[in-house]
């Protein structure tokens, strides 16, 4: 069933009004008759069944049927950093990200990223990129949204990083030293309702002034495993790893 993530002030009472791109989707995408359910999502996290009632060129009409006692979001909350890559692996990054339970997304201009963005440029990207969180979030049953931040220099992501109980970033150097942090570890030490921030590099990895920057803010450098990771396959290997110790291992 077709999930859609709908405005508080879309919610009246019993009735859940559904507009702009969605309204299109469900009219020229999926083809939706009257009574047809679809599942809307509030912002605050909650979801329902709701069966449409009327159709309009730019409105979808629906109802409640049902509340849905369900929830897809990880018990731990983990915000990433991301260092901007190159090309459109950042979109690679936030698809694939929301998709194994991110809960929020930084992106980070760090010293060796090659991409570099002006206003005109963020203000694009931010839109193209909520777009992408939105449009994961529904085909993965997300039960909220990912949050994107304005892009951010490293520096500036240490010294308004207070907020997090664990913070962590991918040190690629330290994949080399054998008796050093593993993430596996950091993972046993994490709790349910824990944020986390973790900060990826972007392709040239952090810079010397960064690493010092991070370790003087607290972060602890961490290695993702014996091997060299690209940056955007290490934001879903740090994901996956949170994803299996908290929400799979239970299951054992």
């Amino acid at each position: 069933m077709q999930r859609y993530f709908i405005p508080s002030e879309n919610w009246i009472g019993n009735q859940v009004i559904i507009t702009g791109e969605d309204t299109h989707h469900i009219i020229r995408v999926m083809r939706s008759r009257l009574g047809d359910e679809v599942i809307c999502n509030h912002t605050d996290g909650n979801a329902a069944v709701c069966r449409i009632t009327a159709i309009e060129k730019d409105k979808v009409y629906t109802v409640i049927s049902e509340w849905l006692e369900e929830s897809a979001e990880p018990p731990i909350e983990v915000t990433i950093a991301q260092g901007l890559p190159k090309s459109d692996k950042m979109e690679f990054v936030l698809q694939k990200g929301t998709e194994m339970g991110a809960a929020s997304f930084i992106p980070v201009q760090a010293d060796r990223s090659v991409v570099v963005w002006d206003d005109k440029k963020a203000d694009k990207k931010m839109k193209r990129y909520s777009k992408i969180i939105k449009e994961a979030s529904e085909q993965s049953h997300r039960n909220k949204i990912p949050s994107i931040d304005t892009v951010t220099s490293t520096t500036d992501l240490a010294k308004n990083s207070n907020d997090y109980q664990i913070k962590l970033f991918a040190y690629e150097e330290q994949a080399k030293v054998e008796m050093f942090q593993s993430f596996g570890r950091s993972v046993s030490r994490m709790s349910p309702g824990d944020r986390v921030l973790i900060v990826i590099g972007p392709e040239g990895g952090f810079s010397g002034q960064e690493v010092e920057v991070l370790k003087q803010n607290e972060f602890l450098p961490v290695r993702l495993g014996p091997r060299i990771l690209r940056s955007e396959t290490a934001a879903l290997y740090a994901l996956a790893s949170i994803s299996y110790h908290f929400e799979e291992l239970r299951w054992t």
